[in-house]
């Protein structure tokens, strides 16, 4: 069974979450206290869905403290709509955000689609240029290095690598790669686009390149 972790101080947040993710097959483990988290059994959940706003410890701040504990998809579940705060969540590990209020049709839609990815079987390695990707593992190696990407932004890579060449514009990677539109959809790939610069950057490498006023493409 799949497992999900729901982190929110609202009960009747949670009790929603749980509901409407059950009701798909999904075992949902509640926690309504961030700072009762218990971190050796982070490994047994395929997906976590954590607030922003909560007492004690923010959304953003236990991100940071359990993404190099989990390599599962974390989505954030947030009342905050200012771009600066979303892009944030995602340039410290974060995988996509929910926007409160949301409906059931949405949340289930979009844990759906990161499982979904998560569960999509690779199997072979492709190597381009100093890069090579793992399509088992779901890894990017760069000069014989892992590089540390979150699953979405291997997921983008991925995508551009496997059509080198074209150039696709942001909704089309967020549809392809995602599953799904999501809102300020364009401003969250170029979050994760500046994401996966930064760490081909130790190895003096840009496959990602921008086409002006398009999107990007694989170079």
């Amino acid at each position: 069974m799949i497992r999900i972790l729901a982190i929110d101080d609202d009960r009747g947040i949670l009790e929603l979450i749980r509901r409407a993710l059950e009701r798909e097959g999904y075992g949902v483990t509640l926690l309504d206290d961030p700072l009762k988290i218990d971190y050796e059994k982070l490994d047994q959940y395929q997906l976590i869905l954590l607030d922003v706003m909560m007492p004690g410890m923010d959304g953003f701040c236990l991100c940071r403290e359990i993404r190099d504990r989990v390599d599962c998809p974390i989505l954030f579940v947030t009342a905050k709509t200012e771009e600066k705060d979303l892009m944030k969540g995602l340039g410290i590990g974060g995988d996509d955000y929910i926007t409160k209020p949301f409906g059931i049709g949405e949340l289930r839609a979009r844990v759906g689609a990161h499982l979904r990815r998560e569960n999509r079987e690779k199997k072979h390695r492709i190597a381009i240029g100093k890069t090579e990707f793992s399509m088992t593992e779901k890894k990017l190696y760069c000069e014989g290095k892992e590089l540390p990407l979150t699953k979405s932004e291997y997921a983008i890579c991925e995508y551009l690598a496997l059509n080198r060449g074209q150039v696709f514009s942001k909704e089309r990677i967020l549809e392809h790669v995602f599953g799904f539109d999501g809102e300020s959809s364009s401003s969250a790939i170029t979050e994760h686009i500046k994401n996966i610069r930064g760490k081909f950057q130790p190895f003096g490498i840009n496959p990602v390149e921008t086409v002006w006023g398009i999107g990007y493409r694989w170079k």
